[in-house]
């Protein structure tokens, strides 16, 4: 008993200490551009916004993409259609200039900068693809991701992603308002799966199929989503997906031991051939 007041008393000391980070740091927020605070504004409303590369116009997005297609190029052919969970194929690419440079550009890092409140941290980028398959289990289930008070994290699709490939999907936060019946309710269900995540059936029982939000959209779809606060998922594919995820946190994160897959050996890494010319990530 005494343990658990102590920690509740060091996460309450620790939680204001972060809000009182904010609202000192709010004084130093860069400026926006119109067309990025509207980026901001519906991130702030539904923890979600999708754009596309192009209404973006990073002038490195082309290198972006030029480097994305030949990574996927040689990206061995998993023997897994075998099994009846095909876990993803992800390649630690953050390495690379070309990923790099686009995961720091000024103005999208003013807007994460805007939505997080604090001087932000990239960690880095993967390369993902995602196979079919039939069953939800891991991220195709309906969860929450723990790094940080606020994350974001941004999809950019490589291919056309439609139905059949599995768009990313999402509750709007507004069906989910803090410590509303339906937050409770579905945070409950996730506590009880110990955070693994829970799947359609038990998020159809508090909110309707109909009011979930699902992104599909071409090649050089931009999702930008705050991971902590929009419960979401995968959803079930007949048809492979490939991605890229970018990651942001506040710096440091409340949660800096689940950050390193950016950067680690969690999974393979693309690198330039000299280590001395790999892009070194930013570290807290």
């Amino acid at each position: 008993m005494f343990n658990a007041i102590k920690h509740k008393i060091a996460t309450l000391s620790s939680d204001f200490e972060y809000y009182v980070a904010r609202w000192k740091h709010s004084r130093n927020l860069p400026a926006l551009e119109g067309r990025d605070r509207n980026i901001l504004n519906t991130l702030k409303k539904d923890g979600v916004c999708v754009t596309t590369l192009a209404d973006l116009g990073f002038d490195s997005s082309s290198e972006l993409l030029k480097a994305s297609y030949h990574q996927l190029s040689q990206m061995e052919n998993p023997t897994n259609e075998h099994l009846n969970e095909r876990l993803p194929q992800i390649y630690t690419v953050t390495g690379l200039p070309e990923f790099y440079a686009w995961g720091v550009e000024k103005r999208l890092l003013n807007i994460i900068e805007n939505y997080i409140g604090l001087p932000i941290a990239f960690h880095g980028v993967h390369l993902r693809k995602d196979f079919k398959n039939k069953n939800q289990f891991g991220t195709l289930l309906w969860h929450s991701d723990a790094e940080d008070r606020r994350i974001i994290k941004i999809i950019i699709y490589l291919n056309d992603v439609e139905e059949k490939t599995g768009p990313f999907q999402y509750l709007p936060r507004s069906l989910t308002p803090f410590f509303s019946w339906n937050y409770f309710q579905l945070y409950y269900k996730l506590w009880k799966s110990s955070y693994m995540g829970i799947d359609d059936e038990e998020v159809k029982s508090v909110i309707p199929k109909s009011a979930w939000k699902s992104c599909p959209g071409p090649a050089g779809t931009v999702v930008i989503v705050d991971t902590k606060n929009a419960l979401h998922h995968g959803t079930v594919r007949t048809e492979d997906r490939s991605t890229l995820f970018l990651c942001y946190t506040a710096n440091p994160p409340e949660r800096p031991d689940l950050c390193t897959q950016y950067w680690d050996d969690t999974y393979p890494r693309v690198e330039l051939p000299s280590a001395s010319d790999t892009v070194q990530v930013s570290t807290y």
